[in-house]
């Protein structure tokens, strides 16, 4: 660490010395850091400073601070691109992670209003739902509530959901290609049956995502609510700026 070639806070210098040495392997994961008064002592800064680089670090996802415990390294999150219509398994494979499932459930129920009104059906319609674990490296990373128009979903739900990607039986097996969808993005606490689900404590953060899908001539063929776990994923974007005006 360069004080005398570096401007930036304290805090911040520190921080980056240590995201270098987790990134570079000099710290694994599950690894504990150093107490604070000892960090402080090695960077010859407060402990003020130091506790500032642990937020951040917190914050980042690169450590995980334990009460009456300790601070350790974290497993990297994974990082979903939002960027293009893509689902679990291609985004898994894209980052050399095995992709898996874990199907809870699947029946023919009465659609709500909100799942009617983004399939285009009456509330009420009998429509196919579809309950999946999704898992990276055996791992649970997310909870999938699907919904899918009754003709199409009565097939798909017949299908081997464990190891075939729905949009992969969409695409590949039923000829409907899916041309782009709508996102929203939203934060909430995890609720019991999909904590137990995930294998994390009720109340955990989550990430929940509402996506439908559509066809060609904006033919809305499957909604879905996807529950996201807030310590191992995270989401990132690039986004143009607006031209003014």
């Amino acid at each position: 660490m360069d004080r005398t070639a570096d401007r930036r806070p304290l805090y911040a210098q520190v921080e980056d010395t240590l995201a270098a040495r987790i990134g570079g392997g000099e710290l694994h994961v599950g690894d504990r850091l150093p107490a604070e008064h000892e960090l402080a002592r090695q960077f010859s800064v407060s402990r003020i400073t130091i506790r500032q680089t642990i937020q951040n670090l917190a914050r980042r996802g690169l450590v995980e601070i334990r009460r009456g415990t300790g601070t350790f390294v974290s497993e990297p999150r994974i990082a979903h691109q939002l960027t293009a219509l893509s689902g679990f398994v291609e985004d898994m494979e894209a980052q050399g992670r095995r992709a898996s499932a874990r199907v809870v459930g699947r029946a023919i129920a009465p659609a709500t209003a909100e799942v009617a009104r983004v399939l285009g059906v009456r509330t009420g319609t009998r429509v196919v739902r579809i309950q999946r674990v999704r898992l990276a490296d055996g791992e649970p990373i997310s909870f999938d509530d699907t919904y899918l128009p009754r003709e199409l979903g009565e097939r798909i739900m017949a299908d081997d959901l464990e190891n075939r990607p729905i949009f992969d039986l969409l695409e590949r097996k039923y000829r409907t290609p899916l041309v782009e969808a709508e996102y929203r993005l939203e934060a909430a606490a995890a609720p019991p049956p999909i904590a137990r689900a995930l294998g994390v404590r009720a109340g955990s953060p989550l990430f929940v995502i509402e996506r439908t899908s559509y066809a060609a001539g904006g033919r809305p063929v499957d909604h879905e609510r996807l529950y996201y776990r807030g310590d191992r994923v995270s989401f990132v974007t690039r986004l143009a700026r607006r031209g003014r005006r």
